[in-house]
């Protein structure tokens, strides 16, 4: 379901730091974690979410994530905006 959702979104950032960039601007609505990620990187941006009070969602795949985003490359969090 979560796939779907960034699918169907216009606006999504890709990547760590560029989430974390995002969320700290105050632009986002929602972001997406995949739970196969390093906890020691996703842990600071799930935190970070709460602290904003913006949903987060976990998703079981980094590889189906970063094809959901139309990259042929991993991702760990993804980040769709406003």
């Amino acid at each position: 379901m979560s796939y779907e959702k960034v699918l169907q979104a216009s606006n999504v950032i890709v990547g760590t730091k560029q989430t974390i960039r995002a969320l700290k601007s105050g632009h986002v609505l929602e972001v997406v974690v995949a739970s196969d990620a390093d906890p020691r990187i996703t842990d600071s941006i799930i935190q970070l979410a709460n602290d904003m009070d913006v949903p987060v969602t976990m998703v079981d795949s980094m590889k189906k994530l970063g094809k959901a985003c139309g990259i042929d490359v991993r991702a760990t969090t993804v980040a769709i905006i406003q």
